[in-house]
């Protein structure tokens, strides 16, 4: 009877000092599930600039089991998650990072709540070790996505998860640009379930996410499964208009009218100029969609014969 096969995905930016301790708890955690499962590791070189590459290709080397792709530039952490599920050729896939913050050997409760017939297995943050301005802002900003978004994101997850094949392919057929993986995996549906884990520290390095990147991200989320910030909008005219109606009232009877109208208008001016960004941003979005680029760019890959 053929074994199934389990895909880890891993992006890499900028992690040289990160590879050798991920091997190491990789290589300890294949012992136990290769037992009853063949691996496969997809290394994503996502434009790296240290030695990364270098590491990676001395694994593949050596491994039979290793993939390496490597991008011509830094495309993103989405794109990097994306191109391995391009290339993962598992019945099951798992999206891990290489800091070690998600601890490797969670992988295997992912795989116990799969056999039991889960799609998804999204691994959930009980704790953190992370600053405390991390662990805010995290936690508003899922708790305020769940309330606008369209549909249920699970609130302190990451993309640390496992998905099954059939989720995967369903995955591949989605050409956003501007991709939320959690939130797609969400989107699709499918049995899905969560294991609880405790979140690390950083190995070492510094992470690659920064914080316009973490901004990025956020934005992502809540246009590509929201529409509140444009009625937000309308909310806001509203009750401006309401507020200026007022304080018009307000002028005439205490004779301010001049001051109070160019108060008005000030607020006014700057309500529609946001307003004109946020409907830009969706505006601008559409048109990167339609312009039709590949989604990412490899430069190199590396593969095994099967």
């Amino acid at each position: 009877m053929t074994k199934k096969r389990i895909s880890w995905v891993i992006p890499i930016y900028n992690e040289e000092t990160n590879i050798p301790a991920l091997y190491d708890e990789i290589t300890k955690l294949r012992k136990e599930v290769e037992q009853n499962y063949l691996c496969e590791f997809v290394f994503v070189n996502d434009g790296s600039k240290d030695n990364s590459q270098k590491l990676l290709e001395e694994l593949f080397a050596t491994d039979k089991d290793v993939r390496v792709l490597s991008f011509s530039r830094n495309f993103g952490h989405q794109m990097a998650i994306t191109a391995g599920l391009d290339h993962a050729t598992g019945d099951a896939i798992i999206f891990i990072d290489a800091d070690l913050q998600d601890p490797p050997s969670v992988c295997l409760e992912l795989i116990k709540e799969w056999e039991k017939g889960n799609d998804v297995v999204y691994a959930k943050r009980r704790t953190r070790k992370d600053s405390f301005m991390k662990k805010f802002t995290a936690y508003w900003f899922y708790r305020i996505l769940r309330k606008f978004a369209d549909i249920k994101i699970p609130e302190d997850t990451g993309d640390f998860r496992l998905i099954s094949r059939q989720v995967a392919d369903v995955l591949r057929q989605f050409p956003e640009r501007h991709r939320f993986i959690r939130g797609l995996v969400s989107y699709v549906g499918f049995t899905q379930t969560a294991v609880l884990f405790d979140r690390e520290e950083r190995k070492s390095g510094k992470s690659g996410y920064s914080i316009k990147k973490m901004l990025k991200l956020a934005e992502d989320a809540f246009t590509g499964f929201s529409l509140a910030p444009i009625m937000l909008i309308g909310t806001s005219g509203t009750l401006l208009a309401f507020a200026g109606m007022i304080g018009v009232i307000i002028g005439l009877i205490t004779s301010t009218t001049l001051v109070t109208a160019l108060s008005y208008a000030t607020i006014l001016t700057g309500v529609l100029l946001v307003s004109l960004a946020t409907v830009g941003q969706y505006i601008g979005r559409t048109y990167q969609q339609v312009q039709g680029r590949p989604l990412y760019i490899v430069k190199k890959l590396l593969t095994h014969s099967t």
